[in-house]
């Protein structure tokens, strides 16, 4: 289909048919967005076989950068997991700040343990700690809960190692080292005003009389583990971050060519940092504790299987961008965009919002948005890509409701009704949606 309107009525064809393949008829979100890269090459006219070609070529081009990367991430997060890392980290937060804040307590727990491990992983991990906390306290589950939630969301879409923020990060061609500091800047305010300032106007802090009842079938007895230390489990989780972003600020002061700059651009590069970070894990929260290598193996074979199925997604995402990109489909839509005279960073938020809202998963609105800006870029040279990677996270945190799992993680999990969760978790997400566009429109002016 030739000419510029009839190229946008492919686009919107494609977006159209990958909500409707991942909401309606329940395909996986990476064979609905194959279907949308074969939808746009036919569509636009591309000769038949090209589109298998640029196809190829997107997936490889994504997946080159990131596979290492998120399989280093997730090992990561697995030893987090297993050691009680995460754990340690509330309990010693809970014990300085008092149980009165629990609802602080657990968004600075979602902040800061949700770095290495996904949305589900994180808060699954941590819901036994909330119910502990919500029975000793009578505090309400959902004043415990939601501020985690809305926190893990936030990281989640905004920082990496995270797979959708790190492929974003490529895509855009951002430094990551900013992004990372971006996000931190941006990401922090955000999840304490979503999470326990909302909260504490949203819901009553008290529990309600059912609560005692959900928590006697769902609080059992757990034997006392042997936790790791607090200061070394935090340093082993924001390692990987000091590394990355200390490049970014390092390589500002020294020469180009010089030997110190290639040692800080090697250290701080995200695959040299997550390789580093997970050497260190093994020892600190491995190797230290008594565990044999045989069982640091068994710990890296379980971190993989879940990661098939986002490698999946982001690999058709960048396969999807670069059919844009070849079909011409991605200039047209630029010029269009760029038609309608609106601030690029509240376009890129709106897209990733909407797409969120529509296919329900953060990470395909994410890919999906990050495609559809790109092209827009050239015609905005002044505007930041690190400032756009993080519009994107922003925009994707908000309308997290039934189409996406991690809603119904957090509903069962809590014990919420329908009614509840809408109110207090989606709602939340749509105010930190806001709240993180407002902060990085400020953050867009100095930067």
């Amino acid at each position: 289909m030739q000419g510029g309107t009839g190229l946008l009525l492919v686009l919107l064809a494609a977006i159209v048919l990958i909500v409707v393949l991942i909401v309606k008829v329940r395909v996986h979100a990476f064979l609905a967005l194959m279907a949308a890269c074969f939808v746009v090459g036919i569509g636009s006219g591309m000769p038949l076989a090209d589109i298998a070609g640029s196809f190829e070529k997107g997936v490889g081009g994504t997946l080159g950068f990131l596979a290492a990367i998120i399989g280093l991430g997730s090992i990561l997060g697995k030893m987090l997991e297993e050691s009680g890392g995460a754990e340690r980290i509330a309990q010693t937060l809970l014990n300085t700040l008092g149980k009165q804040r629990a609802s602080w307590v657990m968004m600075l727990v979602g902040f800061i343990a949700g770095i290495p491990v996904f949305f589900e992983v994180g808060f699954v991990l941590l819901i036994p700690l909330i119910y502990v906390v919500a029975k000793d306290t009578r505090l309400n589950l959902l004043y415990l809960g939601v501020p985690l939630a809305i926190s893990l969301m936030t990281v989640h879409c905004m920082l990496p190692p995270h797979p959708a923020a790190m492929a974003i990060t490529g895509m855009l061609d951002a430094d990551v080292g900013k992004v990372i500091l971006y996000g931190l800047i941006v990401g922090l305010p955000t999840a304490v005003i979503g999470g326990p300032l909302w909260i504490k106007l949203a819901c009553k802090s008290e529990a309600p009389a059912t609560q005692e009842a959900f928590l006697e079938e769902r609080c059992e007895t757990r034997a006392s583990k042997d936790l790791p230390g607090f200061g070394l489990t935090l340093f082993t989780i924001l390692l990987p971050l000091l590394l990355m972003v200390g490049k970014t600020l390092a390589v500002m002061g020294l020469s180009k060519g010089s030997a110190a700059f290639g040692v800080v651009s090697f250290l701080g590069n995200p695959l040299t940092a997550l390789a580093i970070a997970v050497l260190f894990a093994y020892w600190s929260l491995g190797l230290r504790r008594g565990l044999h290598m045989a069982e640091l193996l068994k710990l890296t074979d379980k971190s993989f299987p879940p990661l098939a199925s986002i490698l999946l997604i982001i690999g058709a995402g960048g396969a999807f961008n670069g059919m844009l990109i070849d079909s011409g489909i991605g200039k047209v839509l630029a010029d269009s965009l760029a038609q309608l005279n609106m601030n690029p960073i509240v376009l890129a938020w709106l897209v990733a919002g909407l797409m969120h809202f529509a296919v329900g998963s953060a990470t395909v609105a994410m890919i999906s948005a990050a495609g559809m800006v790109l092209p827009m870029l050239n015609t905005h040279p002044g505007v930041s890509r690190e400032i756009m990677v993080i519009a994107i996270g922003a925009g994707a945190i908000g309308w997290t409701h039934v189409t996406d799992s991690a809603f119904w993680v957090v509903k069962e999990y809590l014990g919420a009704s329908l009614t509840d969760a809408l109110k207090k978790f989606t709602a939340g997400t749509v105010l930190a949606s806001l709240v993180a566009l407002g902060l990085t429109l400020l953050l867009a002016k100095f930067v």
